[in-house]
């Protein structure tokens, strides 16, 4: 019988499968920690720049509210006044370049009863950005001009249409001119703004009475 007897002080293991196997896992385990460590520095320098543009872009606003209100105290002293009149005119008029003569002729014309006519017109904008309109008509009665009314406050292009001062000469001739005149305001809707539901026929009716009944 054959006896396989180890005599070294250490037992036998085979070193080179161990560092195999250990290895490959630590450089597996260490190559992660780096990703790792690459993506947390990637992220907070993103971080720290995201921070610095805040802080720029909020000092820049702060900058642009400071001219503001430096402009606003300025162009608000007596001295200054009309320079300010002038300008908020002049803003005034580029948004008047929604306003189309031609559109609010045409308009006017599918409302306007029989033996009523267009006098003047003055287009305005009121404190709210809306076109404010101010009708001066001329009719043979007070009914056409009551008729007219109504009929821009049916239509989807006026709304708030009232009649704000008439005068009546009895006296005059057709061929001297119409005996009834009156004053219309009236708020226009250009095409370009969208157009909500009218309202119920009746119901129009019985509001511009109320406000046409002197």
């Amino acid at each position: 019988m054959r006896l396989n007897i180890n005599l070294a002080s250490q037992p036998y293991e085979d070193a080179r499968q161990f560092w195999l196997r250990w290895g490959t896992g630590l450089g597996i385990a260490s190559i992660l920690s780096l990703a790792l460590v690459v993506t947390t520095i990637s992220g907070w320098y993103a971080a720290r720049r995201d921070h610095g543009d805040i802080a720029k872009l909020k000092a820049e606003i702060a900058q642009r509210d400071l001219a503001r209100s430096q402009a606003e105290e300025f162009l608000n002293r007596p001295e200054n006044r009309n320079t300010r009149d002038e300008s908020q005119f002049l803003n005034q008029l580029i948004e008047r370049k929604s306003f189309s003569w031609t559109h609010v002729l045409e308009d006017l014309e599918k409302v306007m009863p029989a033996r009523v006519h267009l006098v003047s017109i003055q287009p305005d904008l009121d404190e709210d950005g809306q076109l404010h309109l101010k009708l001066s008509v001329a009719g043979d009665s007070r009914d056409r001009a009551l008729e007219l009314a109504r009929r821009m406050e049916d239509s989807r292009r006026f709304n708030m249409s009232r009649i704000t001062a008439e005068s009546w000469h009895p006296d005059k001739s057709a061929a001297a001119g119409d005996p009834f005149q009156c004053m219309i305001e009236a708020i226009y809707i250009p095409e370009t703004v969208p157009l909500s539901s009218p309202q119920p026929a009746a119901e129009k009716n019985t509001e511009i009475s109320k406000r046409i009944t002197p």
